[in-house]
């Protein structure tokens, strides 16, 4: 492997972890339902859930980013599988700048822990990836199905009227199920029941802490 993809990926945690991301996509509205105005409770909530959101997009970009590298790294016949995975985090990209756009809709802090979050997320993903082809889209098929279901939570658990956070969440539900779809039929692995239960470890302890900090 040359030098190149790991200058790319140390320009791609740059860029998420210090600069403003730009989605292709317009962000997402509900139709015919204008905002309205939160109260201090109903903000703080929806706060910390847009909070916990868009750490998760921060790891999306080091997953995908690792997973790619390690592709490359073992060689060319795993190129297509490597822009495959560049191409769903380029789109993980607009989630990002939707949830960080919102996050200051509602004056809230996006995560301080945001580089270790990064950091644990690159390198599961460079794990992932060590393992193949198939075990790393099965690791993306089932990081996606979790990421959908912890969306779903949020719908029942953001308050009713706040419009513009239901939209985005409910468009990255869409997403993440369609990125999980793509990735099986590429020809995913299972992934063992152990693994999926410490994954689902793992991110209750992101999601917890990434709550409040």
């Amino acid at each position: 492997m040359t030098l190149d993809p790991v200058l790319t990926a140390a320009d791609s945690a740059l860029r998420t972890l210090f600069a403003s991301p730009r989605a292709t996509r317009a962000c997402p509205t509900l139709p015919e339902s204008p905002e309205t105005s939160l109260n201090d409770t109903d903000r703080a909530l929806a706060g910390s859930l847009m909070r916990v959101n868009h750490v998760g997009e921060i790891c999306a970009q080091a997953l995908y980013t690792s997973q790619a590298l390690a592709a490359r790294a073992q060689g060319p016949g795993n190129e297509r599988l490597a822009q495959r995975l560049e191409a769903a985090g380029r789109e993980e990209t607009d989630h990002l700048a939707w949830t960080q756009e919102r996050l200051e809709e509602l004056n809230a802090h996006p995560s301080l822990l945001n580089p270790l979050w990064y950091a644990g997320a690159f390198g599961l993903g460079l794990l992932a990836g060590r393992f193949g082809p198939g075990v790393s889209l099965g690791f993306v098929v089932e990081t996606e199905r979790q990421v959908e279901a912890h969306l779903a939570s949020h719908l029942d658990r953001l308050p009713a009227h706040d419009h513009a956070s239901r939209a985005i969440v409910a468009q990255m539900k869409d997403d993440e199920a369609r990125h999980a779809r793509e990735a099986q039929h590429a020809g995913a692995t299972e992934l063992p029941a152990p693994v999926k239960g410490l994954m689902r470890l793992v991110a209750k302890v992101m999601t917890t802490v990434a709550h409040r900090i």
